[in-house]
């Protein structure tokens, strides 16, 4: 067994709205057959681990787990302020990361995503098409 698993930093929106649940849900278990999901809580309907939590010891986990991440994948459909925070951290690491969008937001995506060439932005119609673009992004 590999003794070096593949690390994968998912993000999605938590308190800019929690719409694309069901979405969070799908793509976490898709990115388990690829190693660990850090933020596997992002999937779950009431995030239960944060609530003992102050927003500095949020931030502490969090930015320690964006450092051992191998990939950086977010979910972008739902405008999130955290979100954004977390991709441009991730670049500022040189991470890898995959930016997924469901086509019919693509009005809500911030000019400051879909314009940085530092992301791969990739806006999908359905489930099947966000995995697939996982695929690839995975396995470059």
């Amino acid at each position: 067994m590999d003794k070096n698993p593949v690390k994968v930093y998912f993000c999605g929106s938590i308190r800019g709205g929690r719409a694309d649940l069901l979405v969070y849900q799908k793509l976490i278990s898709f990115l388990k057959l690829y190693g660990t999901v850090l933020t596997e809580h992002i999937g779950e309907k009431e995030i239960l681990t944060d609530l003992h939590l102050s927003g500095e010891e949020i931030y502490q986990r969090d930015m320690e787990w964006m450092t051992q991440a191998d990939f950086v994948v977010a979910e972008v459909s739902t405008p999130s302020l955290g979100v954004g925070f977390e991709i441009a951290k991730a670049i500022g690491l040189n991470k890898k990361i995959l930016c997924l969008s469901q086509a019919k937001n693509n009005q809500n995506l911030s000019a400051m995503i879909s314009g940085c060439p530092d992301l791969q932005i990739v806006l999908y119609s359905g489930i099947n098409e966000a995995k697939s673009a996982i695929n690839n992004f995975m396995t470059e």
